[in-house]
């Protein structure tokens, strides 16, 4: 039976990791108010925000009876110095946080909840990564800033775009800092008794159809 997987996130960078791994998602976003979630974990608060746009995500699905539907629902936050970091109000708090963060470190967290719409079946978890920050420049700063990158994303930075130079290394999966961490979701499907090479497509040549892989 084929596998749809449904991606609960308006995130680009996620939908690339996917994709740049085999794998095509369909996108819904969840439109889940992350304000109305508060607790003093990141690695909870992520989770229970990941799991929150999956179930909105899966309540406004109607799958066929011909195909296997999977949503996933993610959630990134970044852990520092005591405080849980999603993404800046405004450009004076994106710059105010690189300002604390540069030559620093802190611990990106990204929750994940893979749910078997049929089934009534779900998997989920936290992938976690430390983050080594740059000794970056005011200016620096100030121009990272003006492009409006960090305002989009959690923790007011990016390892996949402009503020990847900003970043000296990372301890762990470097597909959990952009949001979507590839090796936990494959631990995930197989919780749902499926290997994620299930979920591989092969474009022809010309990108005039994808059909899945056997």
């Amino acid at each position: 039976m084929p596998v749809r997987l449904v991606l609960a996130s308006a995130s680009p960078a996620r939908r690339k990791t996917l994709q740049a791994a085999g794998i095509e998602p369909d996108v819904l976003v969840s439109g889940v108010d992350e304000s109305l979630v508060v607790t003093e974990r990141a690695e909870d608060l992520c989770l229970e925000l990941a799991r929150l746009k999956a179930q909105a995500v899966v309540a406004r699905l109607r799958p066929a009876d011909d195909q296997r539907t999977l949503v996933l629902g993610c959630d990134s936050v970044l852990a520092f110095d005591g405080q849980i970091l999603g993404k800046p109000a405004d450009p004076a708090d994106a710059t105010a946080r690189w300002e604390r963060m540069r030559g620093r470190s802190g611990v990106l967290h990204s929750g994940h909840c893979l749910v078997d719409v049929k089934a009534g079946r779900q998997a989920e978890a936290v992938a976690s990564t430390v983050v080594h920050f740059a000794d970056i420049s005011d200016h620096e700063i100030a121009t990272y800033v003006e492009t409006g990158e960090p305002l989009a994303v959690a923790g007011a930075f990016t390892i996949d775009g402009l503020g990847g130079p900003f970043v000296e290394r990372i301890e762990g999966d470097p597909s959990t800092v952009i949001g979507l961490s590839l090796p936990l979701l494959r631990r995930l499907l197989a919780e749902l008794d499926l290997r994620i090479t299930d979920l591989w497509t092969k474009v022809a040549p010309g990108n005039q159809s994808v059909e899945p892989l056997g």
